[in-house]
């Protein structure tokens, strides 16, 4: 028996990958974790085959967990689903030890074409993706403001432009008011932007937020 672990905040769209999982891999077993807290830990109760991770999840959020996942199980494959742009997420995830990246408007059978690489050892993007990071190659070494954020500060961006207070975002991350504070004060000097509403327009521009 295998074991797939499926960490996402939405019941539905939980189901649906279940059901998928159950269609073309009958010999696997699904386990459900709605937020940080519950990912981690469930990571060290058993050796998981495969985890399918969302971005946008309650608590550390889902770049934090990917990292806690590779430094606890770094042999666990991950394969990133996220309603998030390929292009602005995808190659942080990858940096941080994905095994692949696809956006949930994919089709069942691409999720299941990816698992299958995943599972194997491989390495999965979609050929939109590998073209982007194949241009980028190539490209100059400009890059945008954002992609000089940390994990926390990326975050913190994310849930200003999603209209949270700071004292939403310190209760929502376990954090003190001030520290998301000073995470506040690092972006806007990293980025060069003062206010939130500054900070929003950027994030919607560059699909940061859904």
């Amino acid at each position: 028996m295998k074991h797939v672990m499926i960490v996402d905040d939405h019941e539905t769209v939980r189901r649906g990958l279940k059901e998928i999982f159950a269609a073309a891999f009958p010999q696997m077993e699904a386990s459900e974790a709605t937020n940080s807290r519950e990912a981690l830990e469930l990571i060290m109760t058993q050796d998981w085959d495969i985890i399918l991770l969302d971005i946008s999840i309650p608590g550390q959020g889902g770049l934090a967990v990917l990292e806690e996942i590779k430094r606890l199980r770094p042999h666990i494959p991950v394969l990133v689903l996220s309603g998030y742009s390929e292009e602005e997420f995808a190659i942080r995830a990858l940096k941080l030890g994905a095994s692949g990246f696809l956006n949930k408007s994919q089709t069942s059978d691409e999720l299941v074409a990816a698992i299958k690489k995943v599972m194997s050892g491989g390495k999965y993007v979609t050929s939109a993706l590998a073209e982007k990071l194949a241009f980028n190659l190539g490209a100059s070494s400009e890059h945008e403001p954002h992609e000089a954020l940390s994990i926390r500060e990326l975050q913190v961006l994310q849930m200003i432009a999603q209209g949270k207070a700071i004292k939403e975002i310190a209760a929502e991350l376990a954090l003190s008011e001030k520290t998301v504070s000073t995470y506040r004060g690092r972006i806007a000097t990293k980025m060069d932007l003062s206010t939130n509403v500054a900070l929003t327009r950027y994030a919607l521009k560059h699909l940061l937020v859904d």
